[in-house]
């Protein structure tokens, strides 16, 4: 008679012959991996000697039989992993009294662990994980004596983890990340799990102190409790001798007791002989890094200590660790140089120190890291070159130095890493010429020289970058033309251009790249093409052309000296009608208004250097200056060489001249003469909204978001319903948000504004407004009215509280910001989107924080309506915006000062 059937590894089609249940002496039966699919035949749970069944790793379906262990008595390994199997786990399993492997991971199961499961008293392995079990954890599992092997990874269960699993004495490995865990682990087991080797933890909302247990757990390999809340001190690990894995990130742990600020637990990790991976981010640890550090075993491969608030010096010791492949100290408080004894770690591949305070420059000895892949410095104080061995570090492919004060050119061999995918060079002091070799790099994704002082052409072998996604050569100096040769660059999503002196027309070879979606040319003095490009048009007839360009100037100095002569009398005295309508106290800033001389603004700006610069827009620049008074302020240049830029110096010093709110950038004065339009304004320390919602060394939690689109709102409710003719904005984003020192938010940039007159409610325009933020009539139609700025509110709400522009490469044709949140609330996976770290389940105002950011998107959407009639006004937005608030103060009864707001501001830049 047949005892035993092997039947995997095959490509069988279809179910399980039910037949096989005739088999009654089988004891055996094996079908794993062999593409089966249906259900299981009830009539295999009636072989009655069967010990061994293997169905795992097909596509089973269904649920599991009630009965399935009524007429197996004797089954010891019962392995249905990796299926699709559905429904509860059957309440009789406990009937199967001599499994020892039961396997039900992998699959589509639900309900709850029935409690019986604990008289299954031979149970050895149990696995339940990648199922969607809820409910707690049954104490009774707690019971079983000879169990080993424990795992319910990736479930809902919630509840604490029963103290009688850690009494398991024969307990070698639990896994129970990724539930919803929570409370305390036991202080103290004595010495039930002496036999334990991997304990993995991570992803609950388990917190507490890291119990004594667990650091004398002597056989434990794997430690993960990463991602949790546990507090305290991080205790000594050096008992134990066979940990190979000690991930404790993303909790509240700290690290330093002694009076020298020495991470002193690192130093107990010297004495762990096997150890290969270290994780500590983002944890408030508060210490130095210990010179014992060149202990470290030299099985250590991997170190991640980001953001964990380590200060102090980089020790030279580092050099040591000869066999690291990681390096992740980034976001931390580290200062003074990088050691040149970096380059003793030979086998490094990845090395991240970007947002500390290092200071010096890149030393020459990374360049003996022979095996370095990914270098990433970004937000440093570095200076001077990039060394020009860096070329010679052929396994180089991703290079990051942005936001730094690296100087000098490019050095010639770095075109000769061919294999390089990622060079980010932006906000330095880079200058020279592009050189040709740049075309060698037939691998480079991204490409991000912005911000530097580059001159020169574009060269024209660019396109011999032939995977180039990402172009950004902004704000540089380039000049001549733009290449022809990018058109063939076929991958091309962004190319941003402008901020430089760009001449002649844009390609037309450029309108043929399939997947361009960000094209910026703005701010070019002589480019030319489609107005859409946010460039000048290109002149139909040469003859016509050469007559503009003598002619027109001639008339346009007449017509300069004129208005300026008259600027002051325009914003002194406007006529009655605006002054009703824009007056709001007693006491207009037109009084107040003075007149500041280019000789003092250039004084001011030290000769509007770049060091002054605050930001640019898309009319000029704004320099921080202190005028001679001692007031400090910002200078709104306006470049004269752009076409509305004095348009928009009227508008704009007409509106912000004569109105005045908590919540609107106030105006001080101007200065204006034939070749120079300037208005000087409040100093906002704290900068743009932009900044704080996109800058990584930026942040804001959910509260000081709300409280400051409440700002923004409240400046539009007065725009639109507190003037007897109310202005439209008409250009709402986060950039033209500007936030001062007590980060109270002021609407700015009135440059394209429109002022509604003697009934009027929609004008036409032919302005162009924010890709991504104008209403869609405004876009398609050119109409502007109050509606359109509430529509462009309810973009930057979402923007706010998703953490995503409207302009994200996620966003295209076929799905926007506005239809990705609006499809997130119906299917009510709206918090799963949310901006990251504004929404914790480990909170224990997680509720109320959540039923405030569903009533912030659901307000967004009302503004967001199609139909510009369809929309609320800005009165019943703010009304809104200040119920939630409200609320969710009331709901956790904590007060919000403005004055406690944190503010984390890196390299002195506001």
């Amino acid at each position: 008679m047949l005892r035993e059937l092997y039947l995997g590894v095959n490509d069988f089609q279809g179910g399980i012959p039910p037949e096989l249940g005739n088999l009654s002496r089988l004891e055996i039966l094996d079908i794993r991996g062999a593409s089966l699919t249906g259900n299981i035949p009830s009539s295999i749970f009636n072989i009655s000697s069967l010990t061994q069944l293997a169905l795992n790793n097909n596509s089973l379906s269904g649920p599991i039989p009630d009965n399935m262990c009524n007429n197996i008595p004797n089954i010891q390994t019962l392995d249905l992993i990796s299926n699709q199997l559905e429904g509860r786990i059957p309440p009789n399993m406990w009937k199967c009294r001599h499994v020892r492997m039961l396997g039900l991971a992998n699959n589509n199961l639900s309900g709850s662990i029935p409690r019986a499961i604990g008289n299954m008293s031979m149970l050895s392995l149990l696995q339940i994980s990648f199922n969607q079990i809820t409910g707690e954890l049954p104490d009774e599992i707690g019971k079983l004596p000879k169990l080993e092997h424990l795992d319910v990874y990736n479930n809902s269960l919630h509840g604490p983890i029963p103290s009688s699993i850690f009494n398991i004495s024969t307990m070698k490995n639990l896994y129970a990340s990724y539930n919803e865990f929570s409370g305390t682990l036991p202080s103290d087991t004595g010495h039930s799990l002496v036999n334990l080797q991997e304990l993995v933890l991570s992803h609950n909302r388990l917190n507490g102190p890291i119990p004594a247990f667990i650091a004398n757990a002597s056989k434990l390999s794997l430690l993960d409790i990463s991602t949790n809340s546990f507090s305290g001190p991080i205790p000594y690990f050096g008992n134990l001798k066979q940990l190979q894995i000690l991930f404790l990130s993303e909790n509240n742990l700290s690290g330093a007791e002694s009076p020298t600020q020495e991470l002193g637990f690192l130093s107990s990790l010297t004495s762990c002989p096997l150890l290969n991976s270290l994780g500590i981010s983002g944890n408030p640890i508060n210490g130095i890094l210990p010179t014992s550090i060149r202990n470290f075993s030299t099985s250590l491969k991997t170190i991640e200590a980001s953001n964990s608030n380590i200060m102090g010096a980089i020790p030279p010791e580092i050099g040591n660790l000869s066999s690291l492949l990681f390096l992740g100290l980034a976001g931390n408080q580290l200062n003074g140089i990088i050691p040149p004894t970096i380059g003793n770690m030979k086998q490094l591949q990845f090395i991240y120190l970007s947002s500390n305070h290092l200071v010096g420059s890149i030393p020459n000895e990374v360049c003996k890291m022979n095996n370095l892949g990914e270098l990433i410095l970004v937000g440093n104080m570095l200076v001077g070159p990039i060394p020009d061995c860096l070329g010679d570090v052929k396994s180089l492919r991703n290079i990051y130095l942005d936001s730094n004060q690296l100087t000098s050119t490019i050095p010639p061999n770095l075109w000769s890493l061919t294999d390089l995918v990622i060079l980010s060079l932006s906000s330095n002091s880079f200058n020279g010429q592009l050189s040709p070799e740049l075309g060698k790099l037939k691998m480079l994704n991204v490409l991000d020289l912005s911000s530097n002082q580059f001159a020169g052409e574009i060269p024209s072998v660019i396109d011999g970058c032939q995977t180039l996604t990402f172009l950004n050569l902004s704000n540089n100096r380039f000049n001549g033309s733009i290449p022809q040769s990018l058109g063939n660059v076929k991958g091309l999503v962004t190319l941003d251009l402008s901020y430089n002196n760009l001449s002649g027309s844009i390609p037309k070879s450029l309108e043929h790249l399939p997947f361009l979606v960000n094209f910026n040319g703005s701010n070019n003095q002589a480019l030319c093409g489609p107005t859409t490009f946010h460039v000048s048009p290109c002149p139909v007839n040469h003859h016509k052309s050469r007559l503009y360009t003598f002619i027109v100037p001639l008339v346009i100095l007449s017509v300069i000296v004129v208005i300026c002569s008259l600027m002051l009398v325009l914003i002194t005295r406007t006529s009655k009608k605006k002054k009703e309508a824009l007056s709001h106290d007693n006491s207009p800033l037109v009084s107040e208004c003075r007149r500041v001389s280019y000789i003092e603004l250039e004084r001011g700006t030290n000769y509007f250097s770049e060091t002054n610069l605050l930001g640019r827009g898309s009319f000029g620049s704004v320099f921080e200056a202190t005028l001679s008074d001692g007031l400090k302020v910002a200078v709104k240049v306006f470049n004269l060489d752009l076409q509305g830029a004095i348009r928009s110096f009227d508008v704009e010093s007409t509106i912000l001249s004569s109105i005045r709110h908590r919540n609107l950038v106030r105006v001080i004065g101007c200065c204006c003469h034939m070749e120079f339009r300037a208005l000087i304004l409040t100093y906002m320390p704290n900068g743009s909204l932009d900044k704080w919602l996109h800058f990584n060394m930026y942040s804001l939690d959910l509260i000081q978001r709300l409280k400051i689109a409440i700002d923004v709102g409240a400046a539009l409710e007065y725009l639109h319903h507190g003037l007897t003719f109310p202005v439209a904005h008409c250009d709402i984003k986060p950039s033209n948000v500007l936030l001062d020192q007590d980060m109270i938010a002021h609407l700015a940039d009135f440059g394209i504004s429109k002022l509604f007159y003697g009934g009027e409610t929609v004008i036409q325009t032919q302005t162009m407004a924010t890709v991504g933020y104008a209403a869609p009539e405004f876009g398609m139609e050119g109409k502007v009215s109050t509606n359109g700025d509430v529509y462009s509110f309810g973009i930057l709400l979402l923007e706010m509280f998703t953490g995503k522009k409207p302009t994200d490469d996620m966003f295209g044709e076929e799905r926007s910001l506005k239809e990705w949140v609006s499809k997130a609330l119906e299917q009510n996976a709206a918090v799963e989107m949310v901006a990251q770290d504004l929404l914790s389940r480990e909170d224990k105002h997680y509720s109320a924080k959540e039923k405030c950011m569903l009533s912030t998107l659901g307000l967004a959407m009302k503004c967001l309506a199609v139909s510009a009639d369809e929309r609320i006004n800005m009165i019943e937005v703010v009304a809104a915006l200040h119920m939630i608030n409200a609320t969710i103060v009331a709901d956790i009864e904590w007060c919000y000062p403005r004055h406690a707001f944190p503010i984390s501001v890196h390299n002195n830049e506001v």
